[in-house]
């Protein structure tokens, strides 16, 4: 008899601790379900992952030193927050319009989500805040509005450096301490391919490069750097910093030759003595420093080819950057104010679609057919006798992004 309480005990206790293990599966469901592990979140987060990032991200960002995420920016521990790419630009006096140009097809194209650092003087913020927030709907960036600024004892002095507010672009890595990585940009950049290729030539780098760019040009003969300059350049025909990738942790913490001194100098100490020192032999500003910065430690700089900064001295003169005529264009640099003036109507085709073109797919999708009517009536110059260079690659990345079911994107 004993034997078989002892086994009617056995079994309530069992049966009492299944009960108690159950109730306590609940209360960590039910708080899961309120606490935000799973659910909506994660979703959001899947959703966008899947959606190739048009819709998928969260909202235009704040005005300030700082874009900070929203509710919405929190995804499940279970799944990787998409990291944003970095992308920053200085905008003065007239260049509103270009800048805005500049953005539009950056968003058009990216797939992952965009973090836009914007400096401009301060009589632009308004303007640009209005515009942006006016593409909140878009949901696939964030940004960040700044005044133009420099070093106080010297403010003046880079201000009228080359072209107004250009040189802002040296002081990026000391003030942005926050931002690994960035891609700087000139305001008369175009994108023709997705910021997320040359976003990810960052991973290409050896571990002694710190930043990209492309070469000045490709053919010797109409050089510039090697015919006229009066300072130390990069390689053999310099660098053109319109489109300047950069590892900013990198950039900070390096010790960088100079002939200046035997001592290396970090960032923050290089710039203001090469300046005294080169400013009545440099004609470019801000790119020449780099120039000389490069010059110096070679070692420093990743190249990349001319179809990720294309400008009108790649045809000008005739067709010398292989890689275009290859692939097509996937940057085009739109210097010389060639989207404003008759010069080089290819170019200003290009930009006039592209403003004129609003977000709707149907509308990037429709792009394609009255560009080429436009460029074809450009072939009496140069740069249109090869207008197919001009499309090529915008043609992919229409069809890549707005043509392919969402799956397959």
């Amino acid at each position: 008899m004993r034997r078989y309480l002892r086994i009617v005990v056995l079994c309530l206790a069992c049966g009492f601790c299944s009960l108690l293990y159950a109730f306590s599966q609940l209360a960590v469901s039910l708080e899961e379900g309120a606490g935000g592990r799973g659910g909506k979140p994660q979703a959001a987060a899947a959703s966008w992952l899947a959606g190739g990032g048009r819709g998928g991200s969260r909202g235009v960002g704040s005005v300030g030193p700082a874009a900070h995420p929203g509710p919405s920016d929190r995804y499940s521990l279970n799944v990787q927050p998409i990291q944003r790419m970095h992308l920053a630009v200085v905008a003065c006096g007239e260049r509103l319009e270009e800048t805005v140009t500049m953005l539009k097809s950056a968003i058009i194209f990216s797939i992952r989500p965009l973090q836009f650092h914007i400096f401009a003087e301060d009589q632009l913020h308004d303007s640009f805040k209005g515009i942006l927030d006016s593409w909140s709907f878009l949901q696939t960036f964030n940004y960040s509005l700044y005044p133009i600024t420099f070093p106080n004892e010297n403010a003046a002095e880079w201000k009228k450096l080359f072209k107004p507010c250009a040189s802002q672009r040296l002081f990026l890595p000391l003030i942005l301490k926050e931002v690994d990585s960035l891609l700087y940009v000139d305001t008369d950049i175009l994108f023709l391919r997705p910021v997320d290729d040359i976003w990810s030539l960052l991973k290409k780098f050896n571990s002694t490069q710190i930043a990209a760019m492309a070469p000045e040009h490709e053919e010797p003969r109409i050089g510039w750097y090697n015919r006229f300059a009066r300072h130390p350049y990069y390689g053999k025909t310099g660098v053109n910093s319109g489109v300047m990738l950069m590892n900013m942790t990198r950039m900070r913490r390096k010790y960088f030759k100079n002939d200046m001194t035997t001592v290396r100098l970090r960032w923050g100490d290089i710039l203001m003595p090469l300046l005294k020192k080169y400013k009545l032999n440099i004609t470019w500003g801000d790119q020449d420093l780099l120039n000389i910065i490069f010059f110096h430690n070679p070692e420093s700089l990743f190249v990349f080819p001319c179809q990720w900064n294309y400008r009108p001295d790649h045809c000008i003169y005739g067709s010398n950057c292989q890689e275009a005529e290859e692939e097509g264009i996937f940057i085009l640099h739109g210097n010389r104010g060639v989207y404003h003036d008759d010069k080089q109507p290819a170019f200003r085709a290009i930009y006039e679609a592209l403003r004129n073109c609003s977000f709707k797919d149907d509308n990037i999708r429709s792009l394609l057919k009255p560009l080429e009517l436009e460029l074809q009536k450009t072939v009496h110059t140069y740069c249109g006798k090869i207008y197919k260079i001009f499309i090529k690659q915008l043609t992919k990345s229409i069809q890549d992004r707005y043509d392919r079911p969402p799956k397959e994107r």
